[in-house]
């Protein structure tokens, strides 16, 4: 595996991986490598031919300055796990490279799916999603970006942006990849203490108990009312979690992410909550049955 920090260079091997006949497969990262990322990695290795990998701590997509200064960086491990996982190059660029002086350009989706839930409370953060992406998906010249699911609303935005875009790139959503508890990885678990980390484990229950109350929604009234169902899982947050905090927890459409009430086929429960100081988004599709 190789590790370049110019753009000059990605391009350089990207190039010559295509000349040989190779599909290209790139998973954009913010380092602070878990076993999610390494699902992505080893995806792509199955699927393409060359697999690259940014480490790239976007300090554009941070609301708060102390998030950014916090955020790990223990890029010597990450190298190693994504060599291990199966990359063929990880670009770990300084800002400066993505970012040089004078640079003035933003890739904004103004669009309902930037507005609300993690639009709404973290004002700006998407439109440095958009921007760093697509500059990324430009850089790497690739055939297929993974991302996984957890984001949900991330991953939606950049569909919208590579479609509005017309990019040359497949978008791979992947499904979220879970501690042994149920817990979403995520590079936020690691700021958890022993006693939040207990706490949140309340999270996979209230996903979990979602598809029970809309069976048992359905079957008693024949209807699917999206509102009850959120309803019934922040009174059991608070019941269960008292000490944490919600931004949001609600049972959308998975394509808009729009609020429902009737649910026909599929819904989408997401919620944003803080445990412990440390803010942790999650989700799960809910089918009736």
């Amino acid at each position: 595996m190789q590790t370049v920090t110019t753009i000059t260079d990605v391009r350089k091997r990207v190039a010559e991986a295509k000349a040989t006949g190779h599909s290209i497969g790139f998973i954009p990262t913010m380092g602070a490598l878990h076993e999610g990322h390494l699902a992505l990695i080893r995806r792509a290795r199955q699927e393409c031919g060359f697999v690259a990998v940014s480490i790239f701590v976007n300090p554009t997509q941070f609301n708060e300055k102390r998030d950014l200064e916090v955020y790990p960086r223990p890029l010597e491990q990450d190298l190693l796990s994504s060599a291990e996982a199966g990359a063929d190059l990880v670009f770990a660029p300084e800002v400066g490279e993505i970012y040089p002086a004078g640079f003035a350009t933003q890739v904004v989706v103004d669009s309902p799916l930037t507005k609300a839930w993690e639009g709404y409370f973290r004002p700006g953060h998407f439109a440095g999603v958009t921007t760093v992406v697509a500059k990324l998906l430009h850089i790497a010249q690739c055939d297929r970006a993974y991302f996984g699911e957890k984001d949900w609303q991330q991953l939606a935005v950049v569909n919208q942006m590579v479609r509005d875009l017309s990019l040359p790139t497949v978008i791979v959503s992947c499904p979220t990849v879970r501690e042994a508890d149920g817990l979403a990885m995520s590079s936020r678990n690691a700021r958890l203490s022993a006693e939040s980390r207990k706490t949140a484990k309340v999270i996979p229950y209230l996903l979990d108990t979602a598809q029970d109350l809309l069976d048992s929604v359905t079957a008693e009234t024949q209807t699917d009312k999206g509102p009850v169902i959120a309803a019934w899982l922040r009174t059991l947050l608070e019941s269960n979690a008292p000490e944490a905090k919600l931004d949001y927890l609600v049972v959308v459409d998975p394509e808009t992410l729009a609020e429902v009430d009737e649910i026909t086929e599929r819904a989408l429960v997401i919620i944003a909550v803080h445990i412990g100081g440390v803010r942790l988004i999650d989700n799960r599709v809910i089918v009736r049955r």
